[in-house]
């Protein structure tokens, strides 16, 4: 299956060979790239030209083979035994057999470019975890090169290096030996590996299968010697504490049933290299670094003919035959050498064959070929980390390359490294750091297949089907449970560094394009949970406001965008926008292109909220299909909020908020992947706020009508005015609210005579400035409740309902003062019209009253930070819009930041 890119994916990073050693030249397509530009150069050679056999079964049995098969194969027999050696293989091969099984989904999902696991897992977890596990890996291999160096250095001593007994040099035995002479030595053979990485990494490519073949040769003679060669009794001296020389005697007795009796149980003793004594943990983590090379295939569907044929069965063949050869192997030395031979001499293989340099020729090939194959297969993903730009300026340099694409910087930093592993001075030191660091990139692989079919995505399909979550799930708990049992503080440190890269890289990566299978699972995990949110089941003690704000413009709402955010309380928020036309008459929906302008406008704002738009002829018509179709399931809004209908020129937020200062956004996004929106189109698309002059949009007739239709919707419905003179809402304030008061009026003003403080809208008006409260910018402002009470009448009653409405309080765990307002002297201006009932809308109010009103909020609110006023019920009659509005606009006039709220839904509710 073939996945085109996203046109802002950098695709591909590089072009991998055998092992990751032949390159194509890099090509780095990053945003600013025009197709015409990347394609104008030369047309490079089509890199698909390896079968199953040259392309995967070639570099994986190599790397699986390495310096372990003939240095460490009577190590592990010797200390183990051959029960606990055959399970420690099969216990090995479960585990990179899994992990085999993710690499085969993942690679035959689509083509992986250079990088092996880190493409892998960045392109399916996304940069973080990408860029962290790829470090990691990046270290699992320069340690490997390390430790192959290092095993070659001990294949060379164990043939040239002089006798420590004797002070003269005797035949071939010339080399002296010590720690600083091993690192001498290792530092020559690394030296080496570095000028062929430099210059000849495509001649050792192409030489792969030959090295291959002399190893199958040596492989083949030391089976042939299990039987040809006649037992033998050797002395074997190791130098020992305090300068003294410890001499053993050992013996090759060829096929025996006694022999291979004493070596079944489990011999545990001391390691002549590193003089500490084993155990089942480290023996298998010397062990497992044969395991370690299954990726060399995956890394290679740059350069196979059908990689989604070739992937999954030139792994598992080469999984098969070397497992097949250690089964053997173990099972043949434990039958014919005495365990002394194979704890004391690690290099035995040599004494018992038919002609020593077959071995010895083996172990050179196989160690030199593998130390090359981690150093050039460790730059590559250093280079590919280099190329993503997840580390910074110091992985800068490592993007350059030579003419022919060798990233010859990357193999430098790799050979800096891998000369400090050097100083470790034996293999089986740093031995248990490869393998933790092995099987925590195996565990992520696994983990990034165990997410892709946990996400569901249509788009993960796979031609290698033999896989399912629980072997994906399997393969996570056995690595991460055999790094505990291998080392558990080298396996803590690992994890701990794992999760402190993954934090710099959370805060410091850029936005990808590759696409995060965080989002896919999020979505997977919403759509069940939403399901799950059944709306017969919703009560009113657990109800939250859940906000559809309309904006007209967002140049003049900003700040009432920010403090409708504070206003939430966890419940949904959504931005509506009705864009006026029809679709009819137009060659495309103009709506699609716009949220990404809206999403950016989100994303500096800081505020949380989803963008919800729509085309109709009119914006009465648009709203409603909003209040209708916004949100699913259980999380619909309940709650609209209008900017307020008034004459005043409002002020451009884009000019005064620093979050849209071109100077600020280039300083805060350098390298930030902004989905094709910057600062000045996103200046660009909203058009400048409207002047006096400006024709409007919205008559008042629709606007009040808006009102309605939501009231008959059942949504409670907000008015905000003057929220432009509000301050201290940005994402970047530190206001806490001690400074702040939210004053309270729950009575309806233009409706004297109705008294009641707990009627519905009442109740919602008190619970709103609560939740306001309980914000993070608000949480420390005082709340006042003003009680509007008529004192010249003779009739006591307001006393009472004071008391009343303070136990109501008390039990809706309220905390506010309330302030007692006479307000005789406003209610002897208003006078109800004939043929008007009281409690009715009133639309002859007189001016004076009104003004009266006004007065009387200024007196009391002027000082407030914000207002929370009762909003009566709209006219029924389309006529009396404009004097609606007028009320309304008459007091509230200079008020400043203002709410008016009319609630039709009970929310509050005082038992538990």
């Amino acid at each position: 299956m073939k996945l085109s890119a996203m046109p802002n994916e950098r695709s591909p990073l590089i072009t991998s060979g055998i092992c990751g050693l032949t390159l194509t030249t890099a090509t780095c397509i990053t945003a600013s790239d025009s197709p015409q530009e990347s394609g104008s150069g030369k047309t490079a050679q089509d890199p698909r030209r390896l079968n199953t056999f040259f392309g995967v079964m070639v570099p994986t049995i190599l790397s699986m083979f390495s310096i372990i098969l003939f240095l460490r194969t009577g190590f592990v027999v010797g200390h183990a035994g051959l029960l606990q050696g055959l399970l420690m293989l099969v216990v090995a091969y479960t585990i990179i057999s899994l992990t085999v099984l993710s690499i085969c989904a993942i690679s035959t999902n689509g083509a992986i470019q250079g990088g092996g696991a880190y493409y892998m897992i960045s392109r399916s977890l996304g940069p973080e975890f990408g860029g962290s596990i790829g470090l990691m890996f990046f270290l699992a291999k320069v340690f490997a090169c390390g430790e192959y160096v290092l095993g070659l250095v001990e294949a060379i001593l164990d043939v040239f290096g002089a006798d420590p007994e004797s002070s003269v040099s005797e035949g071939w035995r010339v080399l002296p030996q010590g720690y600083w002479y091993t690192v001498l030595y290792s530092s020559v053979v690394l030296l080496l590996c570095l000028l062929v990485c430099l210059v000849g990494a495509h001649i050792y490519s192409r030489t792969a299968f030959v090295i291959l073949l002399v190893v199958t040769v040596s492989l083949l003679s030391v089976f042939i010697s299990t039987v040809a060669v006649k037992p033998k009794d050797f002395v074997i001296s190791h130098q020992g504490p305090g300068n003294q020389t410890l001499h053993y005697n050992a013996s090759y007795t060829g096929f025996s049933a006694t022999t291979l009796r004493n070596n079944l149980g489990s011999g545990y003793s001391l390691d002549y290299s590193t003089n500490s004594v084993m155990s089942f943990a480290t023996v298998f983590a010397v062990m497992f670094t044969s395991c370690t090379g299954i990726m060399a295939g995956a890394n290679m569907s740059g350069e196979l003919k059908t990689p989604s044929i070739s992937i999954p069965k030139g792994t598992i063949i080469a999984v098969f035959y070397t497992f097949t050869v250690y089964v053997l192997l173990f099972i043949f030395v434990s039958a014919t050498c005495n365990r002394t031979l194979l704890i004391q001499d690690y290099g035995f293989l040599q004494r018992i064959n038919i002609w020593p340099p077959f071995v010895a020729i083996g172990i050179y090939c196989a160690s030199l070929s593998a130390a090359m194959c981690a150093m050039i297969g460790a730059s590559r993903i250093l280079h590919a980390l280099a190329l993503d730009h997840l580390f910074g300026l110091p992985l800068a340099p490592a993007t350059v390359t030579s003419n022919s694409g060798n990233p010859w910087v990357a193999v430098l930093y790799t050979w800096g490294l891998a000369q400090c592993v050097v100083f470790a001075g034996q293999l089986n030191a740093v031995a248990s750091l490869v393998t933790v660091f092995y099987l925590l990139a195996y565990a992520a692989v696994d983990l990034a297949c165990l997410a892709l079919e946990w996400a569901s995505a249509p788009n993960f399909r796979p031609t290698f089907q033999l896989f399912s979550w629980h072997t994906c799930l399997l393969g996570i708990l056995s690595c991460l449970v055999m790094m505990f049992v291998i080392n558990p503080v080298y396996s803590s440190g690992s994890i701990v560094l794992l999760l402190l890269l993954l934090l710099f890289l959370h805060y410091r990566s850029p936005t990808s394009s590759w696409g995060y299978i965080s989002q896919a699972l999020i979505f997977h995990q919403v759509r069940k949970y939403l399901l799950m949110l059944d709306v017969r089941k919703e009560h009113v003690k657990f109800w939250r406001p859940q906000v559809l704000l309309m904006v007209s413009n967002p140049r003049s709402s900003c700040q009432l965008i920010l403090f409708v955010n504070q206003l939430k309380k966890g419940g949904l928020y959504v931005l509506g926008h009705v864009q006026l036309g029809d679709l009819d008459s137009m060659p495309s929906d103009p709506v699609q292109t716009q949220y990404n302008f809206w999403l950016s406008l989100v994303d500096k704002l800081g505020v949380k909220a989803f963008v919800d738009l729509t085309l109709s002829p009119s914006v009465r018509q648009g709203t409603q299909h909003l209040l209708r179709i916004t949100g699913l399931g259980g999380m619909k809004p309940n709650t609209l909020i209008l900017g307020f209908y008034d004459s005043c020129t409002p002020d451009d937020f884009f000019l005064q908020d620093s979050a849209f200062c071109r100077s600020s956004v280039e300083e805060g996004s350098k390298g930030e992947y902004n989905f094709g929106v910057d600062l000045p189109s996103l200046q660009a698309h909203f058009p400048p706020v409207r002047h006096v002059e400006s024709p409007r949009w919205l008559s008042p007739e629709e606007y009040v009508g808006i009102i309605s239709d939501a009231i008959k919707m059942n949504k409670n419905v907000c008015l905000g005015r003057y929220f432009f003179q509000l301050q201290g809402e940005g994402k970047d304030s530190k206001v806490d609210g001690s400074e702040r008061t939210i004053d309270v009026w729950p009575l309806n003003l233009l409706q004297p005579g109705s008294r009641d403080y707990q009627d519905v809208c009442s109740l919602f008006l008190l619970q709103m400035a609560c939740v306001l409260n309980m914000s993070s910018k608000w949480r420390h402002a005082r709340m006042r409740i003003f009680l509007n009470v008529e004192t010249g009448s003779c009739d006591q009653g307001w006393v009472v309902n004071e008391e009343t409405f303070r136990e109501l309080l008390r039990k809706l765990r309220i905390r506010a003062s309330i302030k007692i307002v006479p307000w005789d002297s406003v209610v002897q201006h208003y006078t109800l019209p004939e043929g008007v009932h009281c409690g009715e809308p009133t639309p002859g109010v007189l001016e004076d009253f009104l003004s009266a009103v006004n007065c009387m909020l200024m007196e009391h609110s002027s000082q407030a930070a914000v207002r929370f006023l009762y909003l009566p019920r709209p006219p029924a009659g389309r006529n009396q819009s404009q004097n609606y509005l007028a009320h309304l606009e008459a007091v509230t006039r200079g008020l400043g930041p203002t709410l008016l709220i009319h609630g039709v839904t009970p929310v509050t509710y005082t038992d538990l």
